[in-house]
Formats: structure tokens, C-alpha cells, sequence
């Protein structure tokens, strides 16, 4: 028996999730896609294991393996091996380490990849290709534990109702304790991708799908169900399901993955919601008379929407950077559509010795075997051959390395260099100039201390504000800091900016220049809260209040000159030699000029 109306759910999900990755400004919060395809699995297994104890008085845990198996692991295959050769099109970072992502994938251990990598779902500079996979991964945990866990009890019992109670305290405390240690740790985490993408703390929503499955029931329906469908007119279904598709817009338009709302309710919202849509598609499916069906395009999209999700995020990622976002989304579907129709049609069925069917309609793939191995072999070997030769660092890693180690050549230089200036006499400061710097200081150190040899320059990859704040107040403490403070660390994401700049502001002594290099990040347009902009903002405010205060507006600068940005990341300049070069003297003489434009207002009073 299928059940109608499910579908919706599913293409819903997937629309949530298309319009995050592709129109993120837009769709903010469309990330809670995941959250309603978690939700309807953990419904879906766990009513799938009460039917087939109530049917044959046991659990077979591995033909239930064996078909999650089948489902899950050709599509995720198929989608690695089409999506590596694409790779070619685009620079070697993308593929750096790719191994390591390929094998987290496969492995269903993508959550643990990226938090032990320090990853982050929304800021990266080189996107890692594969790490939708998550999302997987946490789902297969959970087809572990829970299968397991729901074996072991039904070999204990021989009642449904036993086990179907047993299971309702379990997922009702399961869902609580897990959705409990996401609230908690939403209050003590720095970066929330280390709640997103843990098991722990990310798994409520199949334990809430599990609990409504010992409610409701799939095919063995519970009297609690039977009473709920007889209660609820057709009116008051059309209003459920209204609200809550309402309620899973708003969330998609407005949640902010950075924002501490969506760890302690807006997750929890829409899966909340989605159990509301279970239960009315459910009511639907047994008022559906048996002659009328699904529109055949909405079991379509379902039936392949694992399959689109899988393919479209590295195929957009890739197409992304060589060409517009419009063309790079519709090239990104219009492939998804077909690689995953190709895969729940043809490739899974020949996999599991079934027979191909398209719309109802038996392929008869025998002549085609051929093409098929080969086509697969083919694959095979290209993306073994990349993943072979795959760099262990890129270019830009690279960068980072020689520009570390000329800095720290440089440092020792200009050390002692101000160790023996003299004081300026009024407030006993030595003279000179501090710049302490992120990862694009750091690509700049170089033309910084060719334009500027006085200068004590102290960069570093990923160093936010609250960073740097700590940086000059060690300065302070040891009495090393010099006349002119400079600092260039507003393009790493920090919420708290303006605290941050104020404690800058207020913590600076008597007698000192601040001057502030404003962030330039070239992708804010695509995001729902471009910190890097609003930094700027508040940095012009400051630079208009304090008189102390001088801006190395490099932000101007980069937008002034769109040459050093071909081929980079949009944030750090330079896709070639030429333009790290062009790019490196810039960011020198934007710092330069401001340092010259200081010297002619006064000091901290």
C-alpha cells in the first residue's frame, strides 16, 4: 500500500534546500530542508519496523540493512564519480584533500570531517565538495543506533503494543535528551557548525518522526490515529496544513544559520511542522479515493529527490566559479534531474537485479550493460586518477607558508629594530608602526614590510577581532606597542563587531594612532548578513567620532580595482602570480597612505 500525499513533504524538503544553496540572501534559512527529510526518515523507519513486527512477529535487521543499503550507497557513489572529472574546470584548491572527503563520504562520516576540520557550513573560502554529506552521515548513525536498539527490544517482546510503548518512552527521551544538549550548547559554542553538524545534538529530529510513528503508525494505524482522523474535518486539515507550510516558509525566508534563534527553536519549529504535515498527508492518503493518485511530476520529484540533493551541491559549487550564479543554478538542476533520474531508474533497480521503470513504462537495459560498466569504469578511473594526483595543500595553503615564514624572517629584523628607537617625550612611546593582521595582511606581508621596513607586522589566517584585541593587550601589558597601531582582521566572521572595536577603542592608551583596515569581502552580496560590510559600516562611524582614528580603506581600494580578484576567492586577492602581486602592493599602499594621512591628525587625548 503507498501512501499518498507523502510525496509533498519530500519535494518541500528539497525545494527548502535548492533555494538555501542557491539563493541564500533570499532564502536564509531553506537549511531546515534537512531538518523535515530527518523528521520523515525517523517517522518512516520506525513505523516501518512496527508494521513488520505486527506482521510477522520479529524484525529482520538485515534485509533492512540490506535495502538502506540500496537506496542510499549507488546514488551517493554515482554522484562522487560524475562530479570529480568536473573538478578539471576549476583551480586545485577544490580538490585538495579530496580523498579525505571522498572517503568521510562514503565512510558516513562527513559530521565528523568537518568538526574536527574545523569546517563550516556557511564560510568557506575553498567549499569543500562533499560536504552536503552530513547530513547522510548523521542519518545512517542513525539507522544504526535505532535499528539496532528497536532489534533488541523486539526480541524481548511479543506484544506490538509492548513494543510499540517500549518505543514511545524511548523516542519521547531520546528527543528530549538530544534536542536539550542542542539548546545548551547553542549558549557555549563560538562556531554553531559544531552543534550543526554533530550527531548528538542534530539527531532530535528522527527521535520526534520516531515518536509520532508509535502515535500514528504507517500501514498498522493506532486507535489514537483512527480517532484523530474521524475528529478532523476537511476544513480543519486544509488550515493544518496551511499553517504549517507557513510555518516552514517563514523559517526558510527568515532563520539565520548564525543566529542563536535557530538552535533553540527554529530547528525544533520545523520539525514540529513537518510532523503536522505527516499526520494530515497521512489523513489525506486514506480520503483519497483508490482511482485518483499523486500528480505523476510530484512522485517524480520525490522518488529522486536523495539523488538531486546528493549531485546538486558540488556541481553548483563548481559551475559557480566559471560562470554567472542564473546559468550555474539552471546548468546545476537541469544535470541533477538527469543524473538522478538515471540512478532511482536505471542504476539502482540493475544494482538490486529489479527491472528499470520510467513513468511506468519497463527499460529493458540488458543491450546496455556494456555501456554501463564501461561508462562506469570510465568514471572510476578518472576520479581515482584525481584523487590520486589531488594536491595535499592548494595554492592558496601554499601562499600562507612562504609568506609565514617571510614574516617570521622579518619580524626578528624589525625587533630589534624598535627595541632600539627612541621614545616620543610626552607619553613615552616608542615609535614605529604595529600591524597585526588576518589572512590577507598575511598574503601582503611581504609588499607591506618592502613599503613599510619600520613595520612590526603580526598576521595570521583565520585572526578575528576579539583575537587582535587580545594581541594589543598583551602589547600594552609589555609595554612593545608602538605609535601606530594598525589592524586588518574584519574579514573573519565575528557577530560581536561593534563590542569588539569599541574594547579596541577604549583599551588603546593615551598618546597612540588606531588605524583601521576596512574588510573587503566580494561574496557579501550572496549573504543573508555580511558581517564584513556591516564591520566597515561601523568602522567609518568610529573613524567620524575619534579624531585618533584613520581608515586604510582597502575595502574602496579592492572594489576600485577588479583585476586582482579574477580566479580568487573574492576575498583574498589574486588568482595568479600577477595578480598577487598587483593585489599585495595595493593592500601596502592603502595601509602606507593611511599611516601618512595619521600623521597629520592627533593621538589618542
Amino acid at each position: 500500500m503507498k501512501i499518498k500525499w507523502f510525496s509533498i513533504i519530500r519535494v518541500v524538503g528539497l525545494l527548502l534546500v535548492l533555494a538555501y544553496h542557491f539563493f541564500q540572501k533570499q532564502f536564509s534559512g531553506g537549511f531546515i530542508g534537512v531538518d523535515l527529510f530527518f523528521t520523515f526518515s525517523g517517522y518512516l523507519v520506525t513505523a516501518v519496523f512496527i508494521d513488520e513486527f505486527s506482521q510477522t512477529g520479529q524484525i529482520d535487521l538485515a534485509s533492512f540493512a540490506r535495502r538502506r543499503l540500496y537506496r542510499i550507497l549507488p546514488p551517493l557513489v554515482l554522484s562522487v564519480l560524475v562530479t570529480l572529472p568536473f573538478t578539471l574546470l576549476v583551480r586545485l584548491d577544490f580538490v585538495v584533500s579530496i580523498g579525505r572527503q571522498v572517503a568521510a563520504a562514503l565512510g558516513f562520516v562527513t559530521n565528523f570531517y568537518e568538526i574536527l576540520t574545523g569546517g563550516n557550513y556557511e564560510a568557506q573560502f575553498i567549499p569543500h565538495l562533499f560536504v552536503h554529506t552530513w547530513s547522510l552521515a548523521i542519518e545512517v548513525q542513525f539507522y544504526l543506533f535505532w535499528g539496532l536498539l528497536v532489534w533488541f527490544l523486539s526480541r524481548r517482546e511479543t506484544r506490538i503494543n509492548r513494543l510499540r510503548g517500549n518505543l514511545f518512552l524511548l523516542s519521547a527521551c531520546l528527543s528530549l535528551v538530544t534536542f536539550s544538549s542542542m539548546f545548551i550548547s547553542s549558549f557555549f559554542v563560538s562556531n554553531y557548525s559544531t552543534i550543526y553538524f554533530s550527531s548528538l545534538t542534530h539527531v532530535f529530529p528522527f527521535f520526534l518522526g520516531a515518536y509520532l510513528a508509535t502515535l500514528v503508525g504507517l500501514l498498522e494505524t493506532t486507535s489514537f490515529y483512527r480517532r484523530l482522523s474521524q475528529r478532523l474535518k476537511k476544513q480543519e486539515l486544509a488550515l493544518l496544513a496551511t499553517g504549517a507550510g507557513l510555518v516552514l516558509l517563514l523559517l526558510g525566508l527568515f532563520l539565520d544559520f548564525n543566529h542563536i534563534f535557530s538552535y533553540l527553536f527554529g530547528f525544533l519549529l520545523s520539525s514540529l511542522a513537518t510532523l503536522v504535515l505527516i499526520v494530515v498527508c497521512r489523513i489525506w492518503s486514506d480520503r483519497t479515493p483508490d482511482g485518483v493518485n499523486e500528480p505523476p511530476v510530484l512522485s517524480f520529484l520525490a522518488n529522486i529527490s536523495y539523488g538531486v540533493y546528493l549531485f546538486h551541491w558540488p556541481l553548483y559549487n563548481i559551475f559557480k566559479e566559471v560562470m554567472p550564479n542564473l546559468l550555474a543554478v539552471l546548468l546545476t538542476t537541469a544535470l541533477s534531474l538527469i543524473f538522478a533520474s538515471a540512478s532511482f531508474y536505471l542504476l539502482e533497480p540493475w544494482l538490486a537485479g529489479g527491472q528499470a521503470k520510467i513513468w511506468g513504462q519497463v527499460i529493458d537495459i540488458a543491450p546496455y550493460r556494456r555501456w554501463l560498466q564501461g561508462g562506469l569504469a570510465v568514471f572510476t578511473a578518472v576520479a581515482l586518477l584525481i584523487i590520486s594526483f589531488a594536491p595535499a595543500t592548494g595554492d592558496f595553503e601554499r601562499q600562507m607558508m612562504v609568506d609565514n615564514l617571510h614574516q617570521a624572517a622579518t619580524q626578528l629584523q624589525q625587533t630589534r629594530t624598535l627595541a632600539g628607537q627612541e621614545k616620543a617625550s610626552k607619553y613615552d612611546i616608542t615609535e614605529g608602526v604595529t600591524i597585526i593582521g588576518d589572512s590577507v595582511t598575511l598574503r601582503a606581508s611581504k609588499s607591506i614590510t618592502e613599503a613599510l621596513p619600520e613595520a612590526l607586522v603580526d598576521a595570521q589566517g583565520s585572526r578575528n577581532l576579539a583575537q587582535a584585541n587580545e594581541i594589543v593587550a598583551n602589547h600594552i601589558a609589555n609595554g612593545s606597542l608602538t605609535k601606530y597601531l594598525v589592524i586588518g582582521t574584519g574579514v573573519n566572521t565575528i557577530y560581536n563587531y561593534q563590542e569588539e572595536l569599541d574594547r579596541l577603542v577604549e583599551q588603546l592608551p593615551k598618546g597612540y594612532h588606531l588605524i583601521l583596515i576596512t574588510p573587503y569581502d566580494g561574496n557579501s552580496a550572496t549573504y543573508d548578513n555580511p558581517v564584513a560590510q556591516k564591520t566597515r559600516d561601523y568602522e567609518l562611524t568610529l573613524a567620524k567620532t575619534y579624531d585618533f582614528i584613520t581608515l586604510a580603506d582597502w575595502h574602496q581600494t579592492a572594489l576600485s580595482n577588479p583585476d586582482i580578484w579574477v580566479g580568487s576567492d573574492n576575498i583574498h586577492f589574486g588568482g595568479d602570480g600577477d595578480g598577487i602581486v598587483k593585489g599585495a602592493t595595493l593592500y601596502a599602499q592603502t595601509i602606507q597612505k593611511a599611516i601618512e594621512e595619521a600623521k597629520t591628525k592627533p593621538v589618542k587625548n
